[in-house]
């Protein structure tokens, strides 16, 4: 199976997930033995470190960072709630906003940046709503080797 289809299927099922509010403050923690290891241990990087999700009030929020070509996509999946308008996002050294997004229930909202991640970095999603706030993914990382 291609890595694009694994990483596909893999946010394809995390966006089926039950549905709970999650600040930015508050997102969940990994805690997967690749997520614990240290950066010189050689861990191998799955389809599951490379696609994080956590599930929202109104909807479930994804990050995916994609090979061939290598870009970062973020997106959010409204499945509740009134219309929102939000910035979706991601962070690493620094934090890349997309432009203003209209969201309506039933509706999947995402951003790409076509760009090379370095290896050993950890990338979190991120959807700034207007007049509630920030939320984030739990860090993905990108595969090195």
């Amino acid at each position: 199976m291609s890595r694009r289809v694994t990483l596909t299927a893999a946010a394809c099922i995390a966006a089926g997930a039950s549905l709970l509010a999650a600040p930015a403050h508050a997102a969940e923690r990994d805690t997967s033995a690749s997520a614990a290891a240290k950066p010189s241990q050689n861990v191998s990087v799955t389809a599951s470190d490379r696609v994080k999700c956590t599930s929202l009030s109104n909807g479930q929020l994804c990050i995916s960072l994609n090979t061939s070509p290598s870009r970062i996509e973020v997106f959010y999946t409204k499945s509740g709630g009134s219309t929102i308008k939000a910035n979706l996002g991601f962070r690493v050294a620094t934090t890349s906003w997309s432009p203003l997004k209209t969201i309506s229930t039933g509706e999947r909202a995402n951003a790409t940046w076509n760009m090379s991640y370095p290896c050993g970095k950890k990338y979190v999603g991120l959807i700034k709503v207007q007049g509630q706030g920030t939320f984030e993914t739990p860090a993905a990382t990108p595969p090195c080797g």
